[in-house]
C-alpha cells in the first residue's frame, strides 16, 4: 500500500478475497477484456469522438506509453481536471495502465484547490482543457507550474500554448509495468467537513468490487447506453454503476458537456440513451423541459437521483413524466453505496434511499456516545465493508476522528433504518452544506473570511433553499463598520476558490448565539435564517 494510506487489516483482506469480492483484476485490465470482446462495439461517444473499444484501448496503449516517455512513472501523482469529454478517459486508462495515480480534480476548482492537491500530493503533472464554460485554464496552469516545484508537466486537451499538447503524446506502444489491482488507483475527493476536500484512495480491487456490483443491480448489459450529465470526475457517474459500470458490461458511454436539458435531450434521443443521473435540483429543471415534448426520451428506461435527498413529491412526478423508473442512489467517494431495486415496491422507491450494495457492508446507527440506536430511531450512521476506506491519504489526526478505533467510517450522516434493511436519510451531523450536491466545508469559508481586514468573525451554515435543497449563508461579525456584502464575495473570487463556495447570502450579526459549553451555535444560527427566508420568501427567489 502506498505510503500515507491505510490498510484493510489482513484478515479482512482475506476474507474479501475469499467471498470473491476482490478478484485481483485492475481497471485497465477491464478495459482490454471488453477490446478483445467487444473490438468494434461503440464504447465512448463525446462532443468531437466517437470511439469503439478497441480505439480507446489503443489510444491509452498510446497514450500510456507517451506518458512514460515524458517521464511520469508508476505511483507518480497527476492532477486530472477534464470535463465530460473523451480524454478525460484515455487519460486515466492510461493513468491505470503505467500504474501513474490520477487525483479527480473537478472543472470548478480553481487556484486554492489545485495547487493544495499538487502540493499536498506531489503531483508531477497537471492535465488541462484549454478552456472549459468561458473560463481559461492556461493561466492557472501557469501560475502553479512556476510556483510548485514537483509539477513538471503541464498537458493540454486542446491548444497548448507553451505547455504539453495531449495529442502529441501518442506514441506507438511499449511494455510498460503493469500495476498491482490491492495498489491504490486513483485519488478522489471527499465531500469534507473541515477545510479543503481531504484525498481518498481507492484501490483496483476495492472500487471494481462497486463497479461490478452496482452494474448488476443496475440490470445493465452491452446494449445499455450510459449518459453522463453530472460531472464525470464524480464518484456518482463515475462508479454508480457510472460510465465505469457501463464499460465494464460493455456498453456504451455517451457524455453531455452540461446537464442541462438542452444539450441532454438531444443527446438521449440520438444515441437511445437508457440510463443516466442527476442530483435532485436538476430533477425538476428535466421534467418541465420534458413536458415540452421536443425531443424523444422514449429510450431512457432508468433516471438515478442522488447526491441529496430528493424530495418525495419530486419523485413521484418522475414515472409518470419520463416513463421511467427512477432509482434513488446513495452512497459516498469514501465506500458505501446503496440503491433502490428495480422491482421493488413504489413506495420504496419514492421514500427511501437504498439498501447497501454487499452482504457485507456493515451497518451501524449510533447515537452521539456512540451507543447503537433501537431499531427503527434516526441515528449516527457509521460503516465499514469491502470497498469503504479505512483512512484518508495522509491524514493521520483526522482519521483518528472520521473512523472508530474498529474501523467503521463515521460517515456524517443522520439516518433510520426501516425493517425492509432500506436507509431514509435525515440530514448531516456535519457542518457541511450540500448546495445540489457540491460539498461546502464550512471551516474552509469561514477561515478564508476571517482574513478580511473588516470581519471579526464569521460562521457559516446551510439554509433551506427549494431547489438546491441547501444554499450557504454566511453570519459575519463585522470589525467596525460592516463592510459591503460585494466586498466580501469579491474578496472571496480573489482568493482563488470554486464558484460554488461563495456565500449566497451574507448576513451581519452582533454576536453569535452560544450553546452551553460556550461553543457558536450553528443550530440557532440555521434556524435564525430559516426563520428569514420563511418570512420573507421573495429574498431569496
Amino acid at each position: 500500500m502506498l505510503p500515507g494510506c491505510t490498510p484493510w487489516p489482513t484478515s479482512f483482506v482475506e476474507y474479501y478475497r475469499q467471498k470473491g469480492y476482490w478478484k485481483g483484476e485492475t481497471l485497465d485490465q477491464m478495459l482490454r477484456e471488453q477490446a478483445i470482446y467487444r473490438h468494434d462495439h461503440t464504447a465512448l461517444v463525446s462532443k468531437n469522438d466517437r470511439w469503439s473499444y478497441h480505439e480507446l484501448d489503443t489510444r491509452v496503449d498510446q497514450l500510456a506509453t507517451g506518458f512514460y516517455q515524458l517521464g511520469i512513472k508508476p505511483m507518480d501523482r497527476v492532477i486530472v481536471q477534464l470535463p465530460n469529454v473523451g480524454a478525460f478517459f484515455e487519460v486515466c486508462f492510461a493513468l491505470f495502465r503505467l500504474g501513474a495515480l490520477p487525483v479527480f480534480a473537478l472543472p470548478s476548482h480553481r487556484t486554492t484547490e489545485i495547487s493544495y492537491f499538487s502540493t499536498f500530493t506531489d503531483a508531477v503533472a497537471y492535465v488541462i482543457p484549454d478552456t472549459f464554460m468561458g473560463f481559461d485554464y492556461r493561466p492557472l496552469a501557469r501560475q502553479l507550474h512556476n510556483n510548485i516545484k514537483t509539477l513538471k508537466h503541464v498537458i493540454v486537451a486542446g491548444d497548448p500554448a507553451e505547455f504539453t499538447a495531449l495529442d502529441s503524446l501518442h506514441q506507438p506502444p511499449i511494455d510498460l509495468p503493469h500495476p498491482k489491482a490491492e495498489e491504490v488507483a486513483f485519488f478522489q475527493l471527499s465531500g469534507g467537513s473541515t477545510g479543503i476536500p481531504k484525498l481518498i484512495p481507492r484501490t483496483h480491487d476495492d472500487y471494481l468490487y462497486s463497479v461490478r456490483a452496482s452494474a448488476e443491480i443496475c440490470q445493465l448489459n452491452e446494449h445499455s447506453v450510459y449518459m453522463v450529465t453530472l460531472p464525470v470526475a464524480h464518484n456518482f457517474p463515475l462508479s454508480s454503476p457510472g460510465s465505469l459500470g457501463t464499460l465494464y458490461v460493455g456498453g456504451k458511454v455517451v457524455l453531455s458537456l452540461h446537464p442541462s436539458p438542452d444539450y441532454a435531450f438531444p443527446l438521449i434521443e440520438q444515441e437511445h440513451v437508457t440510463i443516466t443521473a442527476l442530483v435532485p435540483p436538476l430533477v425538476s429543471v428535466w421534467l418541465d423541459a420534458a413536458k415540452a415534448g421536443r425531443h424523444n426520451l422514449s429510450s431512457l428506461q432508468v433516471l438515478q437521483v442522488g447526491g441529496a435527498r430528493l424530495r418525495s413529491e419530486l419523485a413521484q412526478r418522475i414515472p409518470s413524466t419520463l416513463e421511467c423508473t427512477l432509482q434513488q442512489v446513495y452512497g459516498m467517494a469514501e465506500g458505501l453505496v446503496n440503491y433502490t431495486w428495480l422491482d421493488e415496491p413504489e413506495d420504496i422507491l419514492i421514500h427511501t434511499q437504498g439498501k447497501p450494495i454487499s452482504p457485507d457492508d456493515e451497518i451501524r446507527v449510533v447515537n452521539d456516545e456512540d451507543h447503537v440506536v433501537e431499531s427503527g430511531e434516526i441515528g449516527h450512521l457509521q460503516t465499514r465493508g469491502p470497498y469503504t476506506i479505512r483512512g484518508y491519504y495522509k491524514a493521520d489526526e483526522h482519521n483518528a476522528r472520521a473512523f472508530t478505533s474498529d474501523g467503521f467510517y463515521r460517515t456524517g450522516d443522520m439516518v433510520r433504518i426501516i425493517p425492509s434493511g432500506h436507509i431514509v436519510v435525515e440530514g448531516r451531523a456535519k457542518d457541511q452544506i450540500n448546495r445540489g450536491g457540491d460539498k461546502i466545508a464550512a471551516e474552509e469559508i469561514e477561515h478564508l473570511l476571517r482574513q478580511h481586514t473588516n470581519v471579526q468573525d464569521v460562521a457559516v451554515v446551510a439554509m433551506p433553499d427549494a431547489f438546491l435543497g441547501e444554499r450557504s449563508c454566511a453570519f459575519v461579525i463585522p470589525r467596525g463598520t460592516p463592510p459591503a456584502e460585494i466586498d466580501l464575495t469579491t474578496f472571496l473570487r480573489q482568493q482563488g476558490i470554486a464558484a460554488y463556495k461563495i456565500p449566497d447570502r451574507i448576513e451581519f450579526i452582533d454576536a453569535f448565539p452560544k450553546t452551553g459549553v460556550g461553543k457558536v451555535s450553528k443550530n440557532v444560527l440555521r434556524e435564525l435564517i430559516a426563520q428569514k427566508i420563511e418570512n420573507s420568501p421573495s429574498i431569496e427567489s
